[in-house]
Formats: C-alpha cells, structure tokens, sequence
C-alpha cells in the first residue's frame, strides 16, 4: 500500500528550512502533498496562487511531491486527498505545544489522522516565513533563508 502524506502550511513563502523537511519527506513516503493554505485569516505578504507556485517551482525535481492550495479544515482537505498522515516541522518547544495541541483537535475531527514531527536540518532551526518576511521588508539579504525564486519575488514586493 502506498503511503500519501500531507505537509500542511501557509508558506508565505516557502523557506529552506520548508524545503529541507519536504526533501526528507519525499525520501520517507510515497506521495507528499504540501497543502498551501489559503489562510484568510493570516495577513499573508503573496497570494494563495503564488505561494502555490513557489512551492510548486522549486519543489519540481521531486516527482513524488505536487503542491495544492486549500481553504478550509485540513482535516476536510486531508479526507478529500485520502490521506492519514500529516507531517509537521518543529523547530522549538514553542512549535511542540502548539503542534501538540492541533493535532489532539484534528484527531477529535478525524480520528485515525496521524502527525509526523520533523526537525529542520541546524541550520534552519531558526528559520520561519514570518522572520524571512520581516527581513525583506527592511531590506535585508534573504538570498540564504529561501530559493532564488523566491527571494527575488520577496524583493519586489518588499520595494512596492
């Protein structure tokens, strides 16, 4: 049987660290979804469609990996793509108490849904999109947080 996980998350925008935990993923299952969420809630710096994009471009050479937006539960989105198993990134135990407590509710919303903890690679511990962002916008060089791709699209909309 084939193992089909999600990797759920706003990715705005996508960093190494993002990347780092996707690769691995790749390595580990047999279908990796990394599942954009639209996040109208979260004030995000790129569209639902671009941040689809970047994930979809720079994860490209990982054939068992595809990039698909989504608005709404996860749990609803993980049912709709047949899938148990949800990866998540932890980097702190700030992350842990969060992650903790999502994943008891996605359980209670769908029970039999799984969580798989990955840590970033060291030197993306530190890393978050929010801290990339803030770093853009002030003019700082993002060229070693995030992919080329990005980091140019980050640059035009911190100059607007």
């Amino acid at each position: 049987m084939k193992k089909k996980v999600i990797y759920p998350g706003t990715f705005d925008p996508i960093t190494n660290g993002h990347l780092d935990i996707i690769k691995r993923a790749a390595d580990m299952f047999d279908e990796v979804i990394i599942a954009v969420a639209a996040s109208p809630s979260k004030n995000t710096l790129f569209t639902l469609d671009e941040r689809v994009k970047f994930v979809a471009d720079v994860t490209h050479s990982l054939p068992n990996v595809t990039a698909k937006g989504f608005a709404g539960l996860m749990v609803d989105f993980a049912k709709q793509e047949q899938a148990n198993v949800l990866i998540r990134g932890l980097r702190t135990t700030v992350d842990f108490e969060y992650e903790f407590g999502l994943t008891n509710m996605y359980r209670r919303l769908m029970p039999g849904l799984e969580s798989v903890f990955l840590t970033p690679a060291e030197e993306y511990a530190f890393l978050s999109s929010t801290i990339v962002r803030e770093v853009a916008i002030h003019g700082g060089d993002v060229t070693s947080f995030v992919p080329e791709v990005v980091a140019k699209a980050l640059m035009a909309k911190a100059k607007i």
